[in-house]
């Protein structure tokens, strides 16, 4: 199929400029003023919309294989598309875990059947399987994933020894789920002994405290700079931690870090409206953190924003706290709920396109993606600001059907998502004729 995308505001890292965006099969083939085209091209009316370069989202949990009663790579690829992210990473901490070979090639075999949006997966790393990185073709991933601080699926590394060694041999970025452990056991086992297993949600961001988040943080921080290798911090939620991190040039950089949309949009006083649906490890913290947070993004002292997108069924998230999983949906909001902020003068639009695309692809060497350039990938997402929506079951795409945004208004909307150049997403409707493509690293 062909597409003329006539008159639309294209947004780059420094400016927005009102184009036609010519695609031809997978690739954006012209971006100029007033391109002539044959008949047979699909004109699409950007008049008043913005391009965006599809959203790369760098953490998401699909939940396939054998966890596909909260989420799958169909579902949630679905879901990723309808809400303009074209390409993804998906996370180890599945069952089985990602961690051998075999289980890495079992994912991409699902992916390539099932998924709409591009894909790849982080491959975990744990005390007992630095053979298994040893035999890894890292041209396949864009990253070992560590959790240093235990979390959905039992994958906590506290050997490190074995970190250090993971760090010097690994050849693409090492990325990190930092808390600490020890620290997160001992304000738990306070308030067991107060509440049981009832503990009110408010309490979350004083269990998972700040300490442990800037504990861990500054030990593996240390640790890289030690190694001389390439470190990604994820989902940073505190101001102290912010304060570790660099504003230099991306391209100078060996140590990164990324904040998530429920760390920018919530703070501490949004347990009592939201409670359990807003329970994420790490925790939502304060509103001191949240500004700070917001502060570290626009400075460049954080580099990606992402979602951490960890659906649970809601029967899951209705159980009391100790019982109750950390996670919750996001991909299919995430670019309106940003653009929320934009409105709210809280971030440029040319900043969002920098944190959820341009940096995602530059940090994680991905191949022809993340920008609107003549010559890359036709990933791209028109939003249109005049056009209102609300959040319900009736337009959630996730498997497991709720949203913590469920109920609230937001002033865009997502009409067209092109993935590899294929209308995936038009107007509400999904088109899951072509499939996406495993991402490609330079």
């Amino acid at each position: 199929m062909k597409f003329l995308i006539k008159n639309i505001n294209v947004i780059s890292s420094h400016e927005i400029k009102k184009l036609d965006v010519l695609i031809i099969d997978k690739f954006i083939e012209k971006i100029d003023h007033n391109i002539k085209i044959s008949p047979d091209f699909k004109i699409i009316d950007g008049e008043g919309k913005f391009l965006f370069p599809g959203l790369i989202d760098d953490q998401v949990h699909f939940r396939d294989p054998g966890l596909t009663h909260k989420g799958s790579i169909f579902s949630e690829s679905r879901a990723a598309v309808a809400g303009g992210v074209t390409s993804y990473f998906e996370m180890p901490n599945t069952i089985p875990q990602t961690i051998t070979i075999e289980n890495l090639n079992n994912k991409f075999e699902i992916a390539s059947k099932n998924s709409i949006a591009n894909y790849s997966f982080m491959f975990g790393g744990t005390n007992s399987n630095l053979n298994q990185i040893k035999t890894l073709d890292f041209n396949q991933i864009p990253a070992i994933k560590l959790f240093l601080g235990s979390s959905t699926g039992d994958m906590l590394i506290d050997n490190y020894d074995v970190i250090e060694n993971i760090m010097r041999f690994s050849k693409v970025p090492v990325v990190v789920h930092s808390e600490d452990e020890s620290v997160i056991k001992n304000n738990l086992e306070k308030y067991i002994k107060i509440y049981g297993n009832d503990i009110p949600f408010k309490f979350h961001p004083i269990i998972r405290s700040e300490e442990a988040c800037l504990r861990s943080t500054i030990k593996i921080i240390e640790l890289a700079k030690k190694c001389n290798s390439r470190l990604h911090v994820f989902h940073l939620s505190t101001k102290v931690e912010s304060e570790l991190f660099e504003n230099i040039n991306l391209g100078n950089k060996k140590i990164t870090s990324e904040v998530c949309i429920h760390h920018l949009t919530f703070n501490d006083s949004s347990y009592e409206k939201k409670g359990s649906l807003i329970k994420w490890n790490p925790a939502i913290k304060t509103k001191l953190d949240q500004d700070a947070l917001w502060d570290a993004l626009n400075s460049d002292k954080i580099d990606i924003i992402a979602t951490d997108h960890a659906p649970h069924t809601i029967e899951e998230k209705q159980r009391k706290y100790l019982e109750c999983p950390s996670g919750g949906p996001l991909v299919q909001h995430s670019l309106i709920v940003m653009f929320e902020h934009f409105l709210n003068k809280r971030i440029s639009l040319e900043k969002i396109v920098k944190k959820m695309c341009n940096n995602p692809a530059t940090i994680f060497n991905i191949n022809r993606r993340g920008f609107v350039k003549e010559g890359y990938y036709a990933d791209l997402v028109v939003l249109d600001p005049n056009k209102s929506q609300t959040i319900s079951s009736k337009n959630i795409l996730y498997k497991c059907g709720w949203s913590p945004f469920e109920g609230d208004n937001f002033n865009s909307i997502i009409t067209h998502t092109f993935v590899n150049g294929h209308l995936a997403y038009d107007h509400g409707k999904i088109n899951d004729s072509k499939l996406g493509m495993k991402i490609e690293f330079n």
